[in-house]
C-alpha cells in the first residue's frame, strides 16, 4: 500500500491581505518550510523550488467554481501563503519570481503555449503557461513551481540540449529559433510540455492568459477538477475522480474515488483547507470517469 502524507495543519480562516513589503519573503519561507540559506545563486534556487512544490499544490479550484482568479500580488498572497491555498501557473509562478526577485535573483517571466498530452502537429494553442527564466553568472536557467503533475522539480538549463535528469524525470530544452521547447521523458517517450517564447511579455499578456485559463468556457479548468503536488518521493495526481500517484522507484498506483474521497484526498495529499462551496464540484467530478 503507498503512503500519503499527513496535512500540515492551517487556518482556513486566515485571508490576510498581502503583507508588506519588508515581511513577505519570510512569510513565504515559513509558508514553504525553508529555513536554509537566501542567496542568488542555483543551490538556493533549487531549494526553493524543491520546497513550493512540495508545501503549495497546483489546483484552479476558483477557476471550476467560477469564483475566478485574480492574479494581483495582494490576491496571490492571501490567497496561497495567507490562506494556505493552491494555484495555476500565473499565481505560482508569479508569486515565485516576485520571491527570487526579493532575495536578488536576476530573473523574468517567459510565457508559453502548453502542448502537454497534444500531438506535435495539432494546432497552436494558447499562450497560457508563465515560467520563471533566471540568469546565474550569465547562464539562463528554467524554474517553473506550476505545471501540475508534470512540473520540472529542478531547474532546467536552458543553454544545453542534452538531457537533464532530475529526482523524477528527466527533461529537455530545445530550442527554435526565438522558442523553447520543454519535454519530459515519461514511460520511455518524450512528452513536449510546453514551447516558451523568448521574449518577457507585458503584464497585460499574463492578464488575458490567466483570463483564458480561468473564463474561457473552452479552457479544461472550467470542467475539470484538477490538483497535484510533488514532493521528493512521489508524484500526486488529480483529475477529477482519478487519483494517481508516481513514486520514484517506478511505482505507479491509480485510484478511482467517491466524493467523500476526494475531499479527504484534497485535505490530506494536497494539504487543502476544504471549502463547503467546493462540494457540489467535488461530487461532479465523483462521477466524470468510471474505472475499468
Amino acid at each position: 500500500m503507498l503512503h500519503y502524507p499527513a496535512a500540515t495543519p492551517a487556518d482556513p480562516g486566515d485571508t490576510d491581505a498581502a503583507a508588506p513589503a519588508a515581511a513577505f519573503v519570510p512569510r513565504y519561507l515559513a509558508r514553504i518550510g525553508y529555513a536554509g540559506r537566501v542567496a542568488p545563486t542555483l543551490e538556493v534556487v533549487a531549494a526553493l523550488q524543491a520546497a513550493h512544490i512540495a508545501a503549495i499544490p497546483f489546483e484552479a479550484i476558483d477557476a471550476l467554481t467560477g469564483a475566478g482568479i485574480d492574479i494581483g500580488a495582494d490576491a496571490i498572497d492571501a490567497k496561497l501563503i495567507g490562506q494556505r491555498r493552491g494555484g495555476y501557473c500565473f499565481e505560482q509562478n508569479a508569486l515565485f519570481l516576485r520571491v527570487l526577485l526579493a532575495i536578488g535573483f536576476d530573473a523574468e517571466g517567459l510565457l508559453g503555449r502548453v502542448r502537454w498530452m497534444l500531438p506535435d502537429d495539432a494546432p497552436p494553442t494558447p499562450r497560457t503557461h508563465m515560467v520563471v527564466r533566471v540568469k546565474l553568472d550569465g547562464r539562463p536557467w528554467l524554474v517553473d513551481v506550476g505545471f501540475g503533475a508534470a512540473v520540472p522539480p529542478a531547474p532546467l538549463a536552458m543553454d544545453s540540449e542534452e538531457p537533464q535528469p532530475t529526482q523524477h524525470e528527466s527533461y529537455r530544452v530545445v530550442r527554435h529559433g526565438d522558442v523553447w521547447q520543454v519535454a519530459a521523458l515519461i514511460e520511455g517517450e518524450w512528452r513536449t510540455l510546453y514551447r516558451l517564447d523568448h521574449a518577457s511579455p507585458p503584464a497585460i499578456d499574463y492578464e488575458i492568459g490567466n483570463w483564458y485559463t480561468s473564463a474561457h468556457p473552452d479552457s479544461h479548468f472550467r470542467h475539470q477538477l484538477i490538483a497535484a503536488r510533488t514532493t521528493a518521493d512521489a508524484r500526486y495526481g488529480l483529475r477529477d475522480n482519478r487519483l494517481t500517484t508516481r513514486l520514484v522507484d517506478g511505482r505507479i498506483d491509480r485510484r478511482y474515488l467517491t466524493a467523500d474521497e476526494i475531499e479527504r484526498a484534497l485535505a490530506e495529499i494536497f494539504l487543502l483547507p476544504v471549502r463547503p462551496h467546493w462540494r457540489a464540484a467535488i461530487e461532479r467530478a465523483a462521477t466524470a470517469e468510471i474505472a475499468g
